[in-house]
């Protein structure tokens, strides 16, 4: 944990993610990502010269196997309050649009919903578990897909919501996030995405996995470029 800490503290500082009276909705998937992100932000909670809040959201998609009672163990023992908003995310997906790459639709209705959810709450920023590997998996995606340079920022702000979302977890790589989930035995919940495995972005995190092995560097030459270039949101400080 303790390197996972120093990265997201850089993170947040370099960034600004986290200001004084904050109140921060962590969006819990029940993934090894999410639900370290969340242990790590209540440990940061110690130490962190800026005091905020916490609370845990998840959204069900309508999944009759959805089952957050892993979750909401986890947050009875660390005190947190946890939410969890039933959507017909699934229905609308996989039976009305039948989409075929269903990833950006089902991100999007899930963010829209965790947004709204937030705001209910009285919170005015969310934080989401996407690390170093996903920063550089949707720069590819956008690359080859889209034709577009572009990966998400590390802070967005929606102005229809008055919410600020944040990722804490832009520095911490997914290897390091495996081996503290597994070290820690960090209780996971199972997945339910009957497109998991089957995705566009495990085509590209397959692809990188490949090109690592005759260029080990890939990963810290593209998430460097990503900092120095022109996108969107990734100036240090940046108001």
């Amino acid at each position: 944990m303790k390197q996972i800490l120093s990265s997201m503290r850089k993170a947040i500082d370099d960034y600004n993610m986290i200001e004084e009276g904050d109140k921060i909705a962590v969006g819990l998937s029940g993934g090894k990502d999410s639900v370290t992100l969340l242990l790590a932000l209540k440990n940061l909670q110690i130490f962190y010269p800026k005091h905020f809040e916490i609370i845990a959201l998840t959204i069900d998609p309508g999944s009759n196997t959805f089952d957050t009672s892993v979750l909401e163990e986890l947050c009875n023992k660390l005190n947190i309050e946890y939410v969890v908003e039933r959507t017909n995310i699934k229905e609308v997906v996989f039976d009305i649009r039948k989409e075929k790459n269903p990833c950006s639709l089902c991100a999007n209705l899930r963010r829209g919903a965790l947004n709204g959810v937030a705001e209910a709450h009285g919170c005015n920023k969310v934080a989401l578990g996407h690390h170093m590997d996903d920063v550089i998996e949707t720069f590819f995606l956008s690359l080859f897909y889209e034709g577009n340079i572009h990966t998400f920022a590390p802070t967005t702000y929606m102005s229809r919501k008055n919410i600020v979302t944040i990722r804490p977890f832009i520095y911490v790589t997914e290897k390091e996030i495996k081996g503290f989930a597994k070290r820690n035995e960090i209780p996971i919940m199972k997945k339910t995405c009957i497109a998991d495995g089957k995705t566009k972005r495990e085509f590209i995190k397959d692809l990188i996995k490949e090109l690592t092995k005759t260029i080990p560097r890939l990963r810290a030459c593209v998430f460097g470029a990503i900092q120095r270039s022109n996108i969107p949101g990734w100036k240090k400080n940046e108001e």
